[in-house]
């Protein structure tokens, strides 16, 4: 018997909103950590990075207060715009863009640090301003390293667990994701259905990853 499916669904669901979130937020911030002049720049990036190292329980753990509804702004945001975000899929979503972040913004800050510096100089002399040389100099120049972002985020969203737990706990149907259906199953003795949902968490990311590393050859064939 075919396992419920909607862990599954929930999860591309929250891959694909978390992306579209970190392609927004990601790309004007790789760009200031790139070419910011800010001293306190030094603070932010390893703050961006932080998600790399820190325990996803942890992380999970002051989100968890910060949107308690009980106490401090989570109760704050329940009284004024009665939203609650603790144990619900708005929860998973801000949980998700913390903990993904450096996998969409490192590999674009990285690639725009590195980008011919007579590039954009010929582009200002050319009297374009800072948001015309992104525009229409940067941004056509690193689809790659903007897709590296997209594939990571979405891909590393799919596999969280610690972080989407504690925020958003095992309510079917609302943020029960593919991995903690398979810790409940495996709780649960139901190794068939573990299985089963393992196999297809596989076997997605696999296709993800497998996919951009062909539309990554063919592209920088193209450049060459």
């Amino acid at each position: 018997m075919m396992p419920d499916l909607s862990p599954i669904w929930l999860t591309l669901k929250l891959a694909s909103v978390t992306t579209v979130i970190l392609l927004i937020l990601g790309l004007p911030l790789a760009y200031w950590l790139a070419f910011g002049k800010a001293r306190w720049k030094v603070f932010i990036e390893p703050l961006v990075s932080m998600p790399l190292v820190l325990p996803p329980t942890v992380l999970g753990f002051y989100i968890l207060l910060i949107f308690n509804p009980n106490a401090g702004f989570g109760g704050w945001l329940e009284e004024i715009f009665h939203t609650r975000f603790v144990f619900s899929f708005a929860g998973l979503v801000i949980g998700s863009v913390i903990f993904s972040l450096p996998f969409m913004v490192n590999p674009i800050k990285s690639h725009f640090q590195s980008f011919p510096r007579n590039w954009l100089e010929a582009s200002w002399t050319l009297g374009r301003s800072s948001l015309s040389t992104f525009v229409h100099v940067i941004l056509p120049n690193s689809f790659t390293a903007i897709g590296t972002g997209l594939v990571m985020t979405f891909a590393h969203t799919i596999g969280e667990f610690g972080v989407v737990l504690m925020i958003g706990g095992n309510i079917p149907n609302q943020t029960r994701v593919a991995s903690i259906a398979v810790y409940s199953e495996v709780e649960a003795l139901n190794y068939g259905a573990a299985h089963m949902y393992s196999i297809i968490l596989f076997v997605m990311c696999f296709v993800i990853l497998f996919v951009f590393q062909i539309l990554n050859r063919r592209m920088a064939k193209v450049v060459a």
